[in-house]
């Protein structure tokens, strides 16, 4: 024992004679990282460098988590002036009016990018495939935000294959869809202070477009909106009379027929709702945040579950399954 503690000690003073002989720059080096003990002859173990390393870290991520929740309540509170009521007994309401149906959504992008909590939507038909994936991606993106989203739309417009993807896609994403027989608007209300309206005689106001900026009036409009939305049904309920067709095509299931399919993830039932409304591989990935490598594993598990070979093979077996609206 006596042995062991001499040889420790000649070991610490050489320890020592070589620290005095360090530059003072590298001994000062050492010190800030707590590589030395505070007598400064010592060198501390990596343990205790590693717990300060740590603990700085945790301090300095501390602070910018603070920075960046006093940066979002400025911005915030620079959005609320872009909606500040007019003073007085009386109010001036702006109006932007539109005959280009194209120039209507290019300014409904920059008024989307302004919601901040609510999203409500009338629509009796829909445009084309191509508008509407256009649509989706800026929907998508408000749902992420953490917008509330309502959408009311009409039976006939879920007849349509394009719709009726974009209608699964934004209900797999969250957002409420509900049915009714007919909508009496075509409409966008955005956080109860904007109103889009088409009022040309088409069914979706082809001919002219309004934009009324006005709380008051957009509070009007809402209180339509849910009148109607109260009397809907979710879309993914089926009125009576409208069972799918059986496997065979030939009729309504039997009662008591197995129509369930197999077990599929929430994550798989996602990517077939986006499969459904022709997304790429790298949007899909980019919507639900996940590594192209998990996509594609994803992937290989829906066509193994559904007994398919491609992902065209296994779009149709879903769909025909039930599994995707």
């Amino acid at each position: 024992m006596r042995e062991r503690i001499g040889t420790s000690d000649a070991r610490h003073a050489t320890e020592r004679e070589e620290l005095r002989g360090l530059p003072a720059e590298v001994t000062r080096w050492l010190a800030e990282r707590r590589l030395l003990d505070p007598s400064g002859e010592r060198l501390s173990p990596p343990e205790r460098a590693l717990r300060h390393v740590v603990s700085e870290h945790r301090r300095r991520l501390r602070e910018t988590v603070d920075g960046l929740a006093r940066d979002a309540r400025a911005l915030d509170d620079v959005l609320s002036l872009l909606t500040v009521p007019r003073p007085g007994t009386r109010e001036t309401v702006e109006t932007e009016f539109f005959t280009d149906r194209e120039r209507t959504r290019q300014r409904l992008e920059e008024l989307d990018a302004l919601s901040r909590e609510e999203f409500l939507a009338m629509r009796n038909t829909f445009p084309g495939a191509r508008v509407l994936d256009a649509s989706l991606a800026r929907d998508l993106e408000m749902a992420a935000d953490g917008i509330r989203m309502r959408l009311l739309t009409s039976q006939q417009a879920l007849r349509s294959p394009a719709p009726a993807r974009y209608l699964a896609a934004l209900a797999g994403a969250g957002v409420e869809v509900r049915v009714a027989a007919t909508v009496p608007l075509h409409m966008n209300i955005m956080d109860r202070a904007v109103v889009v309206i088409g009022v040309g005689a088409g069914p979706r106001g082809e001919g002219g477009d309004v934009i009324l900026h006005s709380g008051p009036v957009a509070q009007c409009f809402a209180r339509v909106f849910l009148h109607a939305w109260d009397l809907a049904r979710p879309h993914t309920e089926r009125p009576a009379g409208t069972d799918r067709p059986g496997p065979d095509g030939s009729g309504p299931d039997r009662p008591g027929s197995d129509r369930s399919g197999p077990e599929l993830s929430v994550l798989e039932r996602e990517v077939l709702a986006l499969l459904a409304t022709g997304a790429k591989d790298d949007t899909i990935a980019r919507r639900l945040d996940c590594s192209d490598r998990t996509l594609r594993r994803v992937m290989h598990q829906i066509m193994a579950k559904l007994g398919t070979s491609s992902r065209f093979e296994a779009g149709v077996t879903a769909a025909r399954l039930g599994l995707v609206d």
